[in-house]
């Protein structure tokens, strides 16, 4: 059964991906169907097959030896991911009915437009669903290769040129990313002749190099996870992205960076070098910057969407810095791990419904404004751990570093919650400022509503080690509760300061327009050493081209003479002739 459940769950996607081919060719357009059912339930076998228990399958046939495996780990996540592209997909069914209308009505464009994310989306699914499972490199590496790429789509769909250049920075980031985790990849394996996973993280830890083969495996991985300098194309992709798009971008696909660190760094470790510990250090630093910067750059943020990448990158930040403890303290981790996937889960259905949310803002369903705007906050309010399963996932990384006495870096999560209120309150009021009626239909805000309450309810139905979360006891409810209330007040100070901007913000980005700049100061030289080069080659041109002319005029000259020579061979024969008896009559007398 299990088995089965693994066959549907890999090539489910890649059927749905090919009837999308074969209803283009065969449906005419205006009766085509971009999100049927069928394209909807993409990712419902592997929602089955993370709740179907714990496997483990070796495929010697499958590329260099495939071994897959659903375990303690690999489960909850797989659950968390295919329930939010479930939920992304009925919501993109009602964010795109008007777009495919238009296309069944003979608009070219929305049908180019849908058919290539219709025909994308189930091969995004389908890399996601495989680096979950997978144990061995080779499976794991075209997972996440598949995902990435195939993801263009969902970012670059409405063809505008802010989404282009939003495409364009998630695409070089991607290629720059895929590069350092094959580097990564192959640096480790070729050290320790391994194929797997497993045996990276024991290269990893035993290796001379091991630290810098870590540096290149995380830097590789954090292009996805919004690591503090690669995490650009967040703030780009975001704000152009269609709303169910963003969704699993921001829930789940940057989860693929978080799942990645985990299974190949050797976390909890108790034989941990120095220099890994070192690293460890550097990343835990990195993870903390990401928290605390994001969050002050991202409240003067106008578009929410950009607002809430920039919560994604804090959340992240915070994500890096617990993943670091693995590797600085390596006693904690074992505690850690199932809060660690607990807050990855959360804030993957969270943040899910807050980018839904943004949709429903702009489309605002017939309800009374009191309740679509309570509704459209309770993620956020989770999110900064004040209710729900935010208030367990926080206690349930606390709870570990409290039992290990580092509260100084719980502190400083803490503090890094307060930016995460103040930058949901943020969201908040720009979709306040921007909202619009017009009524969501029911996919799209059944599709929302069914997000905000497994947010609400992670503990409840995602399959963790049994007794591996608790639920705080109350008398410490304030201490975590306390950073939503400041992160609003800090976001209601920070408004009334920057009302003398009138309106103006930074620009979403951020480091993307010094990279910009620096490559195109790098460009100008480069420009001019071309300019060179093209004028000494259109010289050199001109001077063979003269060359030629003349080396041309004196064969043609001697091509003439030859002519003459030919036409007066007989009397110039008879001259020498001549000559020569001459000649000879002359040397006889003497």
């Amino acid at each position: 059964m299990m088995t089965l459940l693994l066959a549907l769950s890999l090539l489910w996607p890649l059927g749905v991906a090919g009837v999308v081919i074969w209803q283009t060719s065969s449906t005419p357009s205006a009766r085509r169907e971009y999100f049927s059912v069928l394209w909807l339930s993409a990712a419902w076998p592997a929602l089955l097959l993370a709740y179907g228990g714990e496997a483990q399958w070796t495929m010697d046939a499958w590329m260099l030896g495939g071994e897959w495996a659903l375990n303690s780990l690999s489960r909850p996540w797989l659950a968390f991911t295919a329930l939010l592209w479930s939920l992304a997909a009925f919501h993109a069914r009602g964010y795109f009915a008007a777009e495919q209308a238009k296309a069944q009505d003979g608009d070219q464009d929305a049908e180019r437009r849908l058919l290539r994310l219709a025909l994308l989306w189930p091969l995004t699914l389908l890399g996601n669903v495989l680096l979950i499972i997978a144990q061995d490199i080779a499976s794991f590496y075209l997972g996440f290769a598949l995902m990435t790429f195939a993801a263009y789509a969902l970012v670059v769909h409405s063809g505008t040129e802010e989404a282009r250049l939003g495409a364009k920075a998630y695409l070089i980031l991607a290629v720059v990313g895929e590069g350092l985790i094959l580097g990564g990849f192959l640096w480790a394996a070729g050290e320790a002749n391994t194929l797997t996973l497993q045996g990276v993280r024991e290269s990893i830890l035993v290796a001379e190099h091991g630290a810098w083969m870590a540096a290149l495996l995380c830097l590789g991985f954090g292009v996805k996870a919004g690591v503090i300098g690669l995490h650009v194309w967040l703030p780009l992709a975001h704000p152009v992205a269609p709303a169910p798009a963003s969704a699993v971008l921001s829930g789940a696909m940057i989860k693929a960076g978080l799942l990645g660190w985990i299974s190949v760094l050797p976390l909890g470790h108790e034989q941990v070098s120095e220099p890994l510990a070192r690293f460890g250090n550097y990343m835990l630093i990195a993870g903390l910057a990401a928290a605390f910067g994001a969050a002050l750059y991202g409240v003067f943020q106008r578009h929410p969407k950009a607002v809430l990448a920039y919560s994604s990158i804090s959340q992240m930040g915070m994500m890096t810095a617990l993943v670091a403890m693995g590797l600085v303290a390596p006693e904690v981790w074992p505690l850690l791990w199932p809060g660690l996937v607990l807050f990855a889960a959360h804030h993957a259905l969270a943040k899910g419904s807050l980018f839904m949310g943004t949709s429903i803002s702009e489309h605002l369903p017939r309800w009374p404004l009191p309740l679509v705007w309570a509704l459209l906050a309770l993620p956020g309010i989770s999110l900064a751990g004040a209710i729900g399963a935010g208030l367990i996932s926080k206690w349930s990384v606390k709870s570990p570093l409290y039992e290990m006495h580092h509260e100084s870096l719980i502190t400083l999560l803490s503090w890094a919650a307060v930016g995460t209120a103040a930058l949901v309150s943020v969201a908040l009021w720009r979709q306040w400022q921007q909202r619009h009626q017009g009524g969501s239909n029911r996919e799209q805000w059944g599709a929302w509503l069914v997000a905000i309450a497994a947010a609400l309810l992670t503990p409840l139905w995602l399959p963790l080690p049994a007794g591996s979360i608790e639920i705080p006891p109350l008398k410490e409810w304030l201490g975590i509760m306390w950073p939503f209330p400041v992160g609003v007040m800090f976001a209601m100070v920070g408004w009334l300061l920057t009302q003398p901007l009138k309106g103006k913000s930074l620009p979403a980005g951020d480091l993307w327009w010094l990279y910009a700049g620096i490559v195109g100061a790098v460009l100008v030289p480069l420009r001019w050493v071309g300019h060179c080069c093209i004028q000494i080659k259109a010289t050199s041109v001109a001077t063979a081209q003269k060359t030629e002319a003349m080396l041309m005029g004196h064969l043609t000259r001697l091509l003439s003479t030859e002519s003459w020579l030919r036409h007066h061979t007989s009397g110039l024969m008879m001259i020498l002739a001549v000559l020569l008896a001459a000649l000879l009559m002359w040397e006889g007398q003497r």
